[in-house]
Formats: C-alpha cells, structure tokens, sequence
C-alpha cells in the first residue's frame, strides 16, 4: 500500500515501464503520471476498485480511460455529464480512440450504429447517460457486451469532482 491508501499491483510492460505509462506517452502524448494518478490506474488495471477525489483538472479522466485502454474489453463510462460527452468522445477519437455515446441527444439510428460497434468489440470506451441504466434494452446490451470496467462519474462540486472506477 502507498501513501494514498492504494494498493497497487504494477504491470509491467516490455521495456521495463508500466503498459499503462506507455499508453499514457502513447496515446494522450505525457511523459509522466500527476499527482496519485499511477497509483489509481495501477490499481484498477490490476482489477481493483477505486473512488477518486480530485479537482477540476486534476486528471480524473485518465484514472478510467487508461484501464480502459490496458484491459480487454470496454470500458464503460456511466456520467450524467450528457453536455460534456460528444466533447470527450470527439477528442479521444481524435486521439485514436475507439469511443462512443449513448444519451438522450441521439436519434434512434444514432443509439444503434454505438450499440452495434459496442456488442462487435470495436469501442475501448462507451458513456452512458445515468437514465441509460433504467432502461432494460441498455442493460441487455450490457449484458451482451464484453466490458472490462464500470466508472462512474459524479461532479461533487464547483471546485472538484468524484469518480468512482468499479471492475466487472
């Protein structure tokens, strides 16, 4: 266990760093980790579970979308943030993420084509509106698809955020 209460199984990836520190240099183009931000990773990598307070800015995406990235499967997103998903899937596509949607701005063929990719293996990341998860359909298609993660993410104040990374 270290100094933030996390225990922490490290991956190793060849070369001798993490997997989860290469696809951090790899994919979102950083060197290093900030602040406990490799300690959480680590630990949901290794299939723990994790419930992360941060401030605005201080990495909290990453503590899910990398797990997503290193684990096989998707990684599933439950945020009530509808506002902010199109903007975060956008750039993880532009980053050459496989990323996708479900919310109530979307038409019914919209849902389909992200369910579709999702039940085919073709996303690394789903967000999913928090109604979603009343809905039998997105629950079956839960069901159905192979998920390597929850997280769940909470705005717990102006200044900060709650996220809350559980493993299936």
């Amino acid at each position: 266990m270290d100094g933030t209460g996390v225990m922490t199984e490290v991956g190793v990836a060849p070369g001798g760093g993490s997997e989860a520190l290469g696809v951090l240099d790899r994919v979102f183009g950083y060197e290093a980790f900030r602040g406990d931000q490799e300690a959480i990773i680590e630990h949901v990598v290794a299939g723990g579970d994790a419930v992360v307070l941060m401030p605005t800015g201080g990495g909290k995406s990453l503590c899910y979308q990398i797990p997503a990235l290193v684990r096989p499967g998707t990684g599933v997103v439950v945020s009530p943030l509808i506002a902010l998903m199109q903007d975060q899937v956008d750039a993880l596509r532009a980053l050459g993420v496989r990323a996708g949607f479900v919310n109530s701005t979307q038409d019914f063929d919209e849902r389909r084509v992200v369910e579709a990719e999702f039940l085919a293996g073709e996303l690394d990341l789903l967000y999913l509106a928090p109604e979603r998860l009343r809905l039998e359909s997105t629950l079956g298609l839960l069901s159905r698809g192979k998920r390597c993660s929850r997280s769940t993410r909470h705005t717990a104040s102006p200044s900060g955020g709650m996220t809350s990374a559980p493993t299936t």
